[in-house]
């Protein structure tokens, strides 16, 4: 084995017993653990919990790589993932985690119908597959490189110790795991980025130091065919860079994993410190990952820049063994690059290991390298888990025991719930060896399917005492038909052909206008039949006010009245 093998496997071991550990001690009997950890944990606990969440396998292995390559259109994942968040942290859930209960499709349930509760079940289960999909890729990009396995191998494993800490400890467990999973991987995202911009610049701060680089990286990525990496509209339309970015930005704000992360707090107030937790912890990389791209970028385009083939560094040679880079078999030397296997560039790099090659590119020690691969496997375990947990909540209570078995107990539940995260693991491994395209694409798609879905029918279930289960319904089957529709449409799946976006509307776009669709169609069916019964608009009512200790709870949820 390689000194890089080594210490990766050193890192590996060591965080996975961690998180091992922690799930075994945090196992849970009852579904109130499972699902929302008792609505015990502190809030900066789980502020580091929401960030480990949030800051998926897109986040830490492919965002920055997509940055490098998009140039300054790849600011639409900084600012939709980012707005999307605040968005979420103020507009939405601090009423949710007043109503208090367990998951999004429970309370789309309570504030309209069942109907609308199995229509949102499903919904859950479409987005988080989605969701899933790039985790497991990304957990198997990791292992493929630094252990020397094929991906398939790698996503296997990945999604085996998932599984294990997620089906021990539930909620619970998870989010414990999670606050170790981020102390990984944020500082598996710092080190090597303060040592490149030490040793380009001269000034260990990214954030800052970046910039002083841009004007040679401009005038290299012409050098090699690329567009300027300061230049606007070059990769995307306008219209499409401002769709995407709405489209990341209500789709964050229905996220049923991410807003699941609310009811886990003792308080309602808990939950909006947490957000601020959250939003600090999450600055750390998402300020960062701008400077990871333009420098990781700069390193690999001068480590070629005049090199033959046979001159070519050994970092490239590293990763061709993973098919994620390539050589074209004619070229003698290198004078174009690409992200794309189709643009016949003679050197192609996947977006998706920029940020893990990045210590190799740069020539750091084999320990850095090692520590960055656990920190890309923290990061894709962290989500990868909370995404399982609202697949087996929505089949075990929002299906199994709110359909079909009322009176199961606790035990049969946490059973059903089980089993069911064991298929979804099955499910996600079979689509995340085939993934249909780069691990932040694949999780931009989940974020237009809950744009297009849950958002209008939580938004309007707060603020629109008017809509009615009919219109809800109506309007997320609507949202989803076309956001699906679309993807298909435009994306080389199920067998079918890619075809030409229709306007320049990309498939990651798509979502804000299933939503549009969702809210016009819920305004008009709700106007044309009967509207919510008393009881549900005086909820409702409630629900918007500020809640004190004298105040009934809003649906009879746990602490719901806690302000």
């Amino acid at each position: 084995m390689s000194n890089i093998q080594i210490w990766t496997l050193v890192f590996i071991i060591l965080s996975f017993g961690v998180y091992i550990t922690i799930a075994w001690r945090s196992r849970v009997a009852e579904t109130k653990g499972f699902y929302v950890a008792g609505q015990g944990i502190p809030t900066v606990a789980n502020g580091a919990a929401i960030a480990a969440d949030w800051m998926s396998a897109a986040s830490f292995i492919s965002m920055a790589g997509l940055i490098a390559f998009l140039g300054s259109d790849g600011s639409i994942y900084l600012m939709g993932w980012t707005g999307g968040y605040v968005l979420l942290a103020m507009l939405i859930a601090p009423y949710l985690r007043k109503w208090g209960k367990f998951t999004v499709p429970e309370f789309v349930g309570d504030r309209y119908s069942e109907l609308v509760r199995t229509v949102a079940a499903g919904a859950a289960i479409i987005i988080s597959f989605t969701y899933v999909v790039g985790q497991m890729n990304g957990g198997g990009i990791v292992f493929s490189r630094f252990l020397n396995i094929n991906i398939n191998g790698g996503v296997l494993i990945a999604a085996a110790i998932i599984f294990t800490y997620a089906v021990l400890g539930g909620m619970k467990g998870i989010t414990w795991t999670q606050v170790a999973q981020y102390t990984v991987l944020i500082i598996a995202y710092l080190i090597p980025a303060f040592a490149v911009a030490q040793a380009i610049t001269g000034i260990p701060i990214p954030q800052v130091s970046f910039g002083q680089i841009l004007n040679e990286l401009n005038a290299l990525s012409a050098e090699f065919g690329l567009d300027r990496y300061t230049e606007a509209f070059t990769a995307r339309p306008m219209i499409d860079i401002f769709l995407v970015t709405l489209t990341l930005m209500v789709g964050t704000a229905g996220l049923p994993h991410v807003i699941i992360r609310f009811y886990t707090t003792k308080t309602v107030r808990g939950s909006r410190y947490s957000a601020f937790w959250a939003l600090l912890f999450i600055a750390l990389l998402y300020t960062t990952a701008p400077a990871v791209g333009a420098f990781t970028k700069f390193n690999l385009l001068e480590g070629v820049q005049g090199r033959s083939v046979d001159q070519l560094p050994q970092w490239i040679e590293n990763w061709r063994a993973t098919g994620l880079v390539s050589v074209d078999p004619n070229a003698t030397t290198i004078e174009s690059v690409s992200n794309s296997a189709d643009a016949g560039a003679d050197l192609t790099v996947n977006n998706d290991i920029l940020v893990l090659a990045s210590p190799e590119i740069a020539g750091l020690p084999a320990p850095i390298v090692g520590l960055v691969a656990a920190g890309g496997m923290a990061a894709a375990m962290s989500t990868a888990a909370g995404l399982l947990l609202v697949i087996s909540s929505s089949v075990s209570h929002d299906f199994y025991f709110r359909r079909f078995r009322k009176h199961a107990d606790d035990r049969e539940r946490l059973l059903v719930g089980r089993v069911a995260m064991a298929g979804a693991v099955i499910v996600a491994v079979i689509a995340g060896i085939n993934p249909p395209a780069f691990v932040a694409q694949v999780v931009a798609f989940a974020f237009g399917l809950a744009a297009s879905s849950f958002f209008p029918a939580i938004v309007m279930g707060i603020f629109w005492k008017r809509c009615n289960d009919k219109g809800a319904a109506a309007g997320m089957i609507a949202g989803l038909a076309v956001t699906i529709t679309y993807m298909i449409y435009t994306l080389e799946v199920f067998g079918t052909s890619e075809n030409e976006p229709i306007l320049d509307i990309s498939p990651e776009a798509i979502g804000v206008i299933g939503a549009a669709v969702n809210f016009i169609v819920a305004i008009i069916v709700s106007k044309l039949t009967t509207p919510p019964p008393k009881h549900l608009e005086e909820m409702v009512e409630n629900l918007r006010y500020p809640a004190d200790r004298r105040t009934e709870p809003v649906s009879g949820g746990t602490d719901s009245t806690e302000s």
